[in-house]
């Protein structure tokens, strides 16, 4: 069969008959295409250049702000040891008060139970007084053996002591106008509860 063409448009050749092809030639151009490629990469990586910045740089501001605040609370830690050793001094000196305010009391009550029992007692004068562990020492002058008496009595009365001897008493010859007694009483003071 024989074919003829009217419209005077060429035939197209058989090795290229799915192609499309564009106007003016035949396809893109493969340097415009390439050039995009490029363009779009620079693009993309201009854009990550600036982004990895922009992340770098507000790292770097948190690590400054997080290193002052480091300092910053270095210094309150500082601080807060620092009180924590100001209270406890302070808390020992407190104890160590209270001991010594109830190691005080000890020889606080000793002398109020002492005197008061000396002046419920007529005719008794004490020279000195000297604790000895549990044991308490009283020497004093009385103007009769029956003071004496009194006195041992009165502080056996007081429940302070245990038990109140007399160590020795006589009559002291060196007082001519009246009648006058040197004792020594040991006095055992009661245990504490």
């Amino acid at each position: 069969m024989i074919r003829i063409n009217l419209l005077g448009v060429p035939k197209p050749k058989r090795g290229k008959r799915g192609s499309v092809s564009m106007p003016g030639g035949e396809g893109p151009n493969p340097m415009l295409l390439i050039a995009i490629v490029v363009i779009a990469g620079l693009a993309y990586n201009g854009w990550q250049y600036w982004s990895l910045n922009n992340d770098a740089a507000r790292i770097a501001k948190s690590m400054g702000d997080a290193q002052a605040e480091n300092q910053r609370l270095a210094h309150v830690k500082q601080q807060y040891l620092e009180a924590q050793k100001q209270e406890a001094f302070f808390k020992k000196r407190s104890e160590d008060i209270d001991k010594l305010k109830k190691s005080q009391s000890g020889p606080v009550d000793l002398l109020t139970k002492v005197s008061d029992t000396v002046n419920k007692t007529d005719a008794v004068w004490l020279i000195s007084m000297k604790e000895d562990g549990n044991n308490v020492n009283i020497d004093g002058t009385a103007l009769s053996a029956n003071a004496v008496a009194n006195l041992i009595t009165n502080l056996r009365d007081s429940k302070y002591f245990k038990s109140v001897e007399i160590k020795e008493t006589f009559q002291d010859n060196a007082v001519k106008d009246m009648q006058a007694f040197q004792f020594t009483l040991i006095c055992e003071k009661q245990a504490k509860s």
